[in-house]
């Protein structure tokens, strides 16, 4: 296992170095190994860090198909579960989408997505891949020239430098290749108003179906992990602490949100993590400086609200690996420069379609009456339970409507 080297002033110069060890650090190290190209990782966590966090679970079927593609699929076709419906909770009662079975794109894997990151790492060092953990990435250098350098502070607290032909940042939205970027670069934020808390559950799922439950008192979310353990969400006052709520309590606003009383109780056991989130959503633009290139979570973020980022970042790895590929075997930098335009347009689609399932599922925040009524108020709570409800009857009721929300469900 070639997981580190000790630490020096000056690495050799390597063809790509990747920042960061999540789904786009990793499929992109496996990618470019395949084709021959020298890499490294650098990851700031620890190793067990990385093989512990848990992350959104639900694999797209053109995941599926790219990590199929390469190799990379063993663990998720052995042990994923295959999972294809919704179901819908509201004041006028509960229906289903089966959106597996709608339209071309199929269901979804639910696979942990620190089971895949396992995956991933096991090929990348089976296939003779170097990773280095504990190694935080300080900047990028020199982007613009003809070798870029990445300065690191290594395990034992000594600075580094890595000179590489191109470097990907996929470091997420706090990492070294966004910090870097030049002045010209734009960065569209966008805020939900809408905090989360995340919680596992150890205990079984308590429906065959993603459930999301819309409640005057606010959103509650079901995903099942494994056969043992659950994910649920509930729409959080944000600035409250995650523990300011004992378990108890807890479980019985799930009950009430997601109306159990109507559809059967929830199935409870231990909370063994609590997390906060707040929806928002950004995009880089582009995601490209001269040899920095974007990837992942680095490049863009969504709301967790329909499970894309995951999803993206394994896409927009493959792009990159291939455009890397050429560039670097052929001397064909055409798939570079058209890499960022490419990725944009998944990404927006993905944004779109996440911030519509957001509006669906919260109310607007910060809204508790319109005033006069007949006029938005600065919140329009009433106007926005409205359309709300108008979006939830057409789905519930449009066979165009749930075509659409399939396709567009699944897709990045």
């Amino acid at each position: 296992m070639t997981e580190s080297q000790p630490p020096r002033a000056l690495r050799a110069a390597v063809d790509v170095v990747v920042l960061g060890a999540g789904p786009a650090g990793l499929v992109l190290g496996n990618l470019l190994l395949s084709a021959g190209i020298d890499c490294v990782v650098l990851e700031r966590a620890s190793r067990s860090h990385v093989l512990t966090r848990a992350r959104a679970g639900f694999l797209a079927p053109n995941t599926a198909r790219i990590l199929e593609r390469h190799g990379l699929a063993d663990g998720l076709l052995r042990y994923g579960l295959r999972h294809g419906t919704c179901e819908f909770r509201t004041q006028e009662g509960r229906f289903r989408i089966d959106y597996g079975a709608l339209g071309e794109a199929g269901p979804h894997h639910v696979y942990p997505q620190q089971n895949l990151v396992a995956d991933l790492l096991r090929h990348y060092l089976h296939r003779g891949g170097r990773i280095h953990f504990d190694t935080e990435a300080l900047a990028v250098h020199e982007a613009d020239g003809p070798r870029p350098s990445v300065t690191t502070r290594e395990p034992d607290g000594r600075p580094a430098r890595w000179r590489a032909r191109y470097v990907a940042g996929c470091d997420g939205r706090h990492g070294a290749a966004r910090r870097s970027l030049p002045p010209g670069a734009v960065r569209r934020h966008h805020d939900h108003g809408v905090t989360w808390l995340g919680l596992l559950a150890q205990a079984p799922p308590s429906l065959d179906a993603v459930g999301y439950a819309l409640h005057d008192r606010g959103f509650a979310g079901h995903m099942a992990r494994t056969p043992e353990m659950t994910r649920y969400y509930l729409q959080w006052q944000r600035g409250t602490p995650a523990d300011a709520w004992s378990e108890q309590r807890i479980w019985d606003e799930l009950d009430v949100r997601m109306r159990a009383a109507d559809h059967g109780p929830l199935r409870r056991g231990a909370l063994l993590e609590r997390g906060l989130f707040d929806l928002t959503c950004d995009v880089v633009e582009p995601l490209r400086y001269g040899s920095l290139l974007l990837a992942g979570d680095a490049a863009s973020l969504l709301a967790p609200a329909a499970a894309k980022g995951a999803n993206l970042a394994v896409l927009e790895a493959e792009i990159l690996a291939g455009a890397l590929a050429e560039a670097l075997v052929r001397g064909d930098t055409g798939g570079l420069d058209g890499y960022s335009d490419r990725c944009l347009a998944h990404i927006w689609r993905a944004q779109e379609f996440t911030g519509w399932m957001t509006r669906l599922l919260h109310a607007a925040p910060g809204a508790d009456g319109d005033g006069d009524g007949d006029r938005d108020g600065g919140g329009g709570s009433l106007f926005q339970a409205a359309l709300r409800r108008s979006r939830i009857a057409s789905l519930r009721t449009s066979s165009i409507h749930r075509d659409w929300f399939a396709e567009n469900y699944v897709c990045v």
